[in-house]
């Protein structure tokens, strides 16, 4: 279940999450929510560090 939660992220990084977004939606041909690519770039890292 999804919990809903407020942050405050630097221009320069709402900016690179935004252009990945974009990246995948012209890639998949699909939508993509910009929480979906927060959780994504979270989970890839989270798995780097086990």
């Amino acid at each position: 279940m999804a919990k809903r939660i407020t942050i405050m992220l630097d221009d320069d990084i709402d900016r690179k999450i935004r252009l990945m977004q974009s990246k995948i939606i012209k890639k998949e041909n699909k939508s993509i929510s910009f929480s979906s690519v927060i959780n994504l770039l979270l989970k890839e890292n989270i798995s780097k560090k086990k």
